[in-house]
């Protein structure tokens, strides 16, 4: 058995989750409270070193670096997923594989004692780099249940949701692929536990946007 796997292939593997893991880690809410505002954002509002809390706290001067640092972390390690093991014609597999490690080192990271963000933003890059399709749907889902609720987390949640539903409804990719993007979802959704016991009690805070 030992001698049909491709080792190869293993280690490519390897090589895109520890690379998406490490660069997942780097937090645009974090670099850009420290160093713009001297402020660590995890010490402010809900805690949360995400562009939510961040606009909580901060206001909207300084979303665009934490959008443009978040997303970036994000393509980069999807890009060179596809490039690398699109070779093994698993450009797609490989996407959702790497996209699942930049949001688990977004959400865990190691150069903040794992303590990260929610990886919203790095799951909503991800969708587009699976499927177009998927990221039209997830985007809308989302945008609509913030949009009725006025709950950024609850939104998050459905999109989670969505994210693997409409993998298996299109039937885009494999078994690999759902079981990575279901991963995805789920790490979504437990980074929202908090989240969801406070829309339940009613204490969960609604978006307002500043003038």
């Amino acid at each position: 058995m030992w001698q049909d796997i491709n080792w190869i292939m293993v280690l490519d593997f390897a090589v895109v989750a520890v690379f998406a893991y490490l660069l997942g880690g780097i937090n645009g809410a974090i670099i850009t409270s420290k160093y713009f505002y001297k402020k660590d954002i995890r010490n402010y509002g809900s805690g949360n070193a995400g562009l939510t809390n961040f606009y909580r706290v901060f206001g909207k001067y300084g979303l665009v670096l934490v959008l443009a640092i978040d997303i970036m972390k994000t393509v980069m390690p999807v890009v060179f997923a596809g490039w690398l093991l699109g070779r093994y014609d698993m450009w797609l597999e490989g996407s959702a594989f790497a996209g699942f490690f930049a949001m688990l080192g977004h959400a865990y990271p190691l150069y903040y004692g794992f303590k990260g963000g929610k990886a919203v933003m790095a799951g909503g890059t991800l969708v587009w780099f699976v499927d177009w399709r998927v990221g039209i749907i997830v985007w809308v889902v989302f945008a609509l249940a913030v949009l009725i609720t006025r709950h950024v987390s609850l939104g998050s949640v459905v999109a989670g949701i969505f994210y693997p539903v409409s993998i298996a409804v299109l039937g885009i990719g494999n078994g690999f692929a759902l079981v990575m993007v279901s991963l995805s979802g789920a790490l979504l959704i437990y980074r929202h536990k908090d989240n969801i016991k406070r829309i339940i009690n009613g204490t969960e805070s609604k978006l307002t946007f500043r003038k």
